[in-house]
């Protein structure tokens, strides 16, 4: 990430997420490099994508983008955006940053891949707290969990940046939803593994990633 010498407007939305991002992509998600286009690969989204230099690094790190293409983050001429874009970043599913988003999107990826008979890929999602406060996320939440879209899995990295949501209350939105959830330390990394692996069998899962304050 030090090698992302542009303006870094949304630096805490960037390693908020690094921990999380490094177990899903190290040990969680089926997808590489190799297999960015394969049908059967794993979908992540990143919907806090106002802040993607952890995931650039990470990318990185697994092979999907050459290391050369960081030391020009946000200038002009770079695929690397402040927020990522698909069609020019490898490994990237979805253009995000805009919040509400990409919730509603893996809801409709999960979907689609159910229509298919594609019962294998999993679809991930990334949202930070401050997310919660749009009206399209608790749509996603509620439908998913009505119809029980197993394959859909949600990360939610909560640093208190959230207007309206009670302190604490993000798991019991999603469970009042039908969801299977899971509250952890977001800085551990065994924890967040355990978390990611759990069985929810009929049920869309949710991981609340809890890290430090934004404004501590």
């Amino acid at each position: 990430m030090s090698l992302m010498t542009g303006d870094e407007k949304h630096g805490p939305a960037a390693t908020s997420t690094l921990d999380v991002l490094w177990v899903l992509y190290d040990r969680v998600l089926r997808v590489g490099p190799e297999s960015v286009e394969g049908v059967g690969r794993d979908r992540f989204l990143l919907s806090k994508g106002h802040g993607p230099m952890a995931y650039y690094a990470v990318l990185v790190a697994k092979g999907f983008v050459p290391e050369e293409w960081l030391t020009g983050f946000g200038a002009y001429e770079s695929r690397l955006g402040h927020h990522p874009d698909r069609v020019l970043v490898p490994g990237v599913e979805i253009g995000s940053g805009s919040l509400g988003h990409g919730l509603p999107i893996a809801v409709g990826t999960a979907l689609g891949l159910r229509a298919q008979g594609l019962d294998e890929p999993a679809v991930w999602t990334l949202v930070g707290d401050a997310e919660l406060d749009e009206g399209s996320n608790h749509e996603a939440i509620a439908f998913a969990g009505a119809i029980g879209l197993e394959r859909l899995h949600t990360v939610v990295v909560d640093n208190l940046s959230a207007t309206y949501g009670r302190a604490g209350g993000i798991a019991a939105r999603f469970e009042a939803a039908g969801w299977s959830t899971v509250t952890v330390d977001g800085r551990d990394h065994e924890a967040l593994y355990q978390a990611f692996t759990a069985p929810h069998p009929g049920r869309p899962h949710v991981v609340v990633a809890r890290v430090e304050p934004k404004f501590e």
